[in-house]
């Protein structure tokens, strides 16, 4: 879930309401049995384009970024348990006051015992998107399927929001979103989901239900696999 995905369109804010939304779907799905780890973004606090404006470098821009993330995360946490869901918070950026450290071998006993795993601070150094780090913690943790909430229905063959005649894919394999050139996620990210064989769901993060049709498998958004 991007940081979009916590706020209000068009702002820049934390919206408490969004998080207790989300926290209602992940709830049922625990309660079917599905095993949730959640990475969470920060672009609703802090965009990239804020800090270009005002000259901070890319590797400090970044690790603001991270800490950004651990406050949506603590949201989504307290949310979740305020409706009787077990959550634990996994940080990549050493704030062990607040969150656990990220520990493969946790993370996975955490979801055995049906806890949803909070994965924060991206993967703990700069550079890397939030794409990039729910591919990897996706293969990390040998999860069957890679949900990626966005601002748009799924994958489209122009930009939506420039074309609207602009097509929806329902489905699409690795190879022709490479072949079509179209624009899912950042390529190191898309690498990693093609290479080890594990499905994408894009979606639109407000569709109704969204998560929980996406995870149980109803014909939402594009789905892209081998």
């Amino acid at each position: 879930m991007s940081g979009e995905g916590f706020a209000r369109p068009g702002e820049s804010a934390l919206d408490l309401e969004r998080a207790a939304r989300l926290a209602a779907q992940l709830r049922e799905l625990t309660a079917d049995g599905v095993q949730v780890a959640c990475v969470i973004g920060g672009g609703n606090i802090l965009r990239g384009g804020q800090t270009d404006r005002h000259g901070i470098t890319r590797a400090t821009a970044d690790y603001m970024g991270m800490l950004a993330t651990v406050i949506n995360g603590l949201a989504l946490c307290d949310a979740l348990e305020s409706n009787g869901v077990m959550a634990r918070v996994m940080s990549a950026v050493d704030v062990h006051k607040v969150c656990e450290p990220f520990i493969r071998r946790r993370a996975l006993r955490h979801l055995e015992k049906g806890r949803v795993v909070i994965l924060v601070g991206g993967l703990g150094a700069p550079y890397f998107t939030t794409d990039t780090t729910a591919a990897q913690r996706a293969v990390e943790l040998d999860c069957d399927l890679l949900l990626k909430a966005t601002m748009v229905e799924g994958v489209f063959d122009r930009d939506p929001k420039q074309d609207p005649d602009a097509a929806l894919f329902r489905d699409l394999s690795f190879d022709e979103v490479i072949r079509r050139q179209l624009r899912v996620m950042d390529q190191t990210a898309f690498a990693l989901c093609r290479e080890n064989s594990l499905p994408i769901v894009v979606f639109d993060m407000n569709a109704e239900r969204g998560v929980v049709r996406a995870a149980t498998g109803d014909p939402i958004g594009t789905l892209i696999h081998n």
